[in-house]
């Protein structure tokens, strides 16, 4: 997360420090100002929040309390007990008790649904079963037409996780199919690999 002053230093000519400097230490490095930085954290916070008013019918003000304490997904009300959530400052056993029952009937009410689009999709057994790839993962890589093992074997891990490329000067995101997962290039690449192994 740089100022603006420093950005252009960070990604050298048409990118090539920051390259250099993902290559040597064998991380993905995303530049981000300050500004950029910013907005993306009220945009993450907005969107936790909303998650928590739509799917467990919260008040906002709940939500937002839910997401300010640490609660990023409806997984992680689920995992805790009501001694976790009443330990919060407005929040009383009762509710954390009701809190922790909604997030079990969503997500198993969502599990069911994913299965469901799943084989609607057409994805094949082979790539359901193929470890390390979740529900979420495998309805996103049907939606985009990567239907089987063989399918995602012949990926990248760019094509998973995203990448930067500059084009006439800029740098520009490329989205990878599965970026939303937060998957590393490490977890990527052996995702891939472990199904080229099987493949061919």
């Amino acid at each position: 997360i740089l100022n603006e002053e420093n950005l252009s230093k960070a990604i050298g000519r048409r990118g090539q420090n920051v390259r250099l400097a993902s290559k040597i230490m064998d991380y993905e490095i995303n530049i981000l100002t300050e500004k950029e930085e910013s907005e993306r954290r009220q945009m993450e916070f907005k969107e936790k929040t909303d998650n928590f008013i739509n799917n467990l019918e919260l008040d906002e003000t709940l939500g937002q309390l839910l997401v300010a304490e640490g609660f990023s997904s409806i997984e992680d009300i689920k995992q805790s007990t009501v001694n976790d959530i009443a330990k919060i400052e407005g929040i009383d056993e009762k509710t954390s008790e009701e809190l922790i029952n909604r997030a079990s009937e969503f997500l198993k009410k969502d599990a069911e649904e994913i299965s469901k689009k799943i084989k609607e999709l057409g994805v094949a057994e082979n790539l359901i079963n193929h470890k390390g790839l979740t529900q979420g993962m495998l309805v996103t890589l049907g939606e985009q037409k990567i239907l089987n093992l063989k399918d995602f074997a012949e990926l990248a891990s760019d094509e998973l996780i995203g990448a930067y490329d500059i084009i006439r000067g800029e740098k520009v995101k490329i989205k990878g199919y599965l970026e939303d997962f937060a998957l590393t290039k490490k977890e990527a690449d052996d995702l891939i690999m472990s199904a080229r192994n099987i493949v061919y």
